[in-house]
């Protein structure tokens, strides 16, 4: 089973003025088509090419070595983009319901939780992620018994799954990802990102979570 490049559900500048159309093509059909070509082949001919990627990074620690650094590096591009995609929207509504009450138990408020997991943005020295994730269980799950939330960040293209948690939002904070726009002002693109938060899809992943 190879990997293929997912179409994006919006047009490349659907997400203006807070990402602009160039930067979403540059971002979409070259880097992410990078990693998915990348992927593939450091895949083929092992028993790993017929497996999800999310399960592929889930055992990372079982890919032969002389190819672990390239699925890391590749697949976690690959999935983390996969991923970016569907929890950025032209609109953006609040959450709203249970997960509200999450963030709330996690951070204090969902102010507040945008403050920290700006700074986190902010603070991610170099190319890398931030992250809002939660504890999986032994079948990549939400854990019920322990149900606050976290925010991390993770260098280059690590992905939050193969250090046993489930991503619920993302950031990439990848120079390619803001700077067509931005140049080094990442604060001003971290900022515009909570225009385009679609979080009817966190907290769709929230509930898939949660119900196990």
């Amino acid at each position: 089973m190879a990997y293929a490049l997912p179409t994006l559900p919006y047009a490349y500048d659907a997400l203006e003025p807070h990402i602009d159309a160039r930067t979403m093509e540059i971002h979409h059909s070259r880097h992410h088509q990078t990693y998915c070509d990348n992927i593939n082949k450091a895949l083929a001919g092992t028993p790993f090419a017929s497996r999800s990627i999310d399960d592929v990074l889930r055992h990372l620690g079982e890919i032969p070595a002389d190819k672990r650094t390239a699925v890391r590096n590749h697949g976690g591009g690959y999935a983390n983009h996969n991923f970016f995609w569907t929890i950025l929207a032209p609109k953006s509504a609040g959450p709203s319901g249970a997960f509200v009450k999450t963030i709330e138990k996690s951070f204090g408020s969902l102010d507040a939780f945008k403050e920290k997991f700006s700074a986190a943005a902010l603070g991610q020295f170099g190319s890398g992620w931030a992250w809002l994730a939660a504890p999986q269980g032994a079948n990549g799950k939400l854990k019920m018994e322990n149900e606050k939330l976290e925010i991390m960040t993770l260098p280059n293209q690590d992905s939050p799954i193969s250090i046993g948690k489930t991503p619920l939002l993302t950031i990439d904070v990848w120079e390619h990802a803001y700077y067509l726009l931005y140049q080094n002002r990442r604060a001003d693109y971290v900022k515009a990102y909570w225009n385009i938060v679609n979080w009817e899809e966190v907290e769709r992943r929230w509930e898939e979570a949660v119900r196990g």
